[in-house]
């Protein structure tokens, strides 16, 4: 795996791809828009029919560009660098920091793979990659980007540490819709690298990162709670609800501790059982003739005590 850093000497977790697997991707993205093309220009040959020649030519060129320059940039830029052959061999397409690219860096990569790869047949491609220790071609070396290995075998040393107990099942009512993909991908690595940081660098990045999630949730951070450990249990809370969301709400037990300032805390709900039913008293005798036997008199039953 390659020690790519960041500024903030942070070790990223990417194994950059091989020549063989972009090679691969390539071909598969090339017979796709090779096809793209070919239906398009039959389609324009009919249509076109009573066009010039140097009207059809110019409608030929202009769509080879679209779908062999103007189609990748877009498709790397709305999939944020997964094509159709990067996402069939587990490739992916990241900024030199490990983020997602934009507009630019997908423009800059198909600008030059049009010059590197179609009009050159990938030769002078496959030299830059070559030659780079990270396996960049002239299109990554501009744009600043790098072609990563998606679908790596995970390790025990790539694993997301738990949260402590005692703050797992706290931030059930955090609103995380706002937190951007690269914050969670930030937040990810420096979590599986924070054991391998020097303790000056690792604490203040901590703190940053927390910070910033504060900031993107609109809910402060528990008071006395380390910024590490808040960065675990709120990864932690996004992946019990990627869970839910996956597998169905299956009930798991949740975890009660002590409560922690800003927090509040997550108390199982009784389940509600109906009250036994009350017991129904016994029915008074029907008076006779509409008449309380209790209260009539000897004369009302034709019986006298005897004296």
């Amino acid at each position: 795996m390659s020690a790519l850093v960041t500024g903030d000497a942070v070790v990223l977790g990417l194994q950059p791809a091989k020549v063989p697997s972009r090679a691969l991707a390539v071909i598969i993205d090339l017979v796709v828009a090779w096809s793209l093309y070919l239906t398009v220009a039959l389609v324009l040959q009919l249509l076109t029919a009573s066009l010039d020649d140097a009207a059809f030519a110019a409608i030929s060129v202009a769509s080879l560009l679209l779908l062999l320059v103007g189609a990748p940039i877009a498709v790397e830029t709305l999939s944020r660098g997964r094509s159709l052959g990067k996402l069939a061999c587990g490739l992916r397409v990241v900024r030199d920091d490990g983020g997602p690219i934009r507009f630019r860096h997908a423009l800059v990569r198909g600008a030059m793979g049009f010059v590197e790869i179609t009009l050159t047949f990938g030769v002078v491609a496959c030299i830059a990659s070559l030659v780079s220790a990270r396996g960049r071609r002239l299109g990554d070396v501009f744009a600043g980007t790098l072609v990563v290995r998606e679908r790596v075998a995970a390790t025990q040393g790539a694993m997301v540490p738990p949260p402590p107990p005692w703050l797992v099942g706290r931030f059930t009512q955090l609103d995380l819709s706002g937190v951007p993909d690269d914050l969670w991908l930030a937040v990810r690595q420096y979590l599986t690298r924070m054991g391998q940081l020097d303790p000056a660098v690792s604490w203040p990045m901590a703190e940053r990162l927390a910070t910033e999630l504060v900031a993107r949730t609109g809910a402060p951070a528990p008071a006395g709670v380390p910024a590490a450990a808040y960065l675990a249990a709120v990864v932690h809370e996004r992946q019990t609800r990627d869970a839910h969301r996956a597998f169905g709400a299956q009930a798991v037990p949740p975890v009660v501790g002590p409560p922690v300032a800003g927090v509040p805390p997550m108390v199982p709900t009784p389940t509600a059982v109906p009250p036994p039913p009350a017991p129904v008293p016994p029915a008074a005798p029907a008076p006779v003739d509409g008449r309380d036997d209790r209260a009539a008199g000897p004369s009302s039953t034709g019986f006298a005590p005897p004296a």
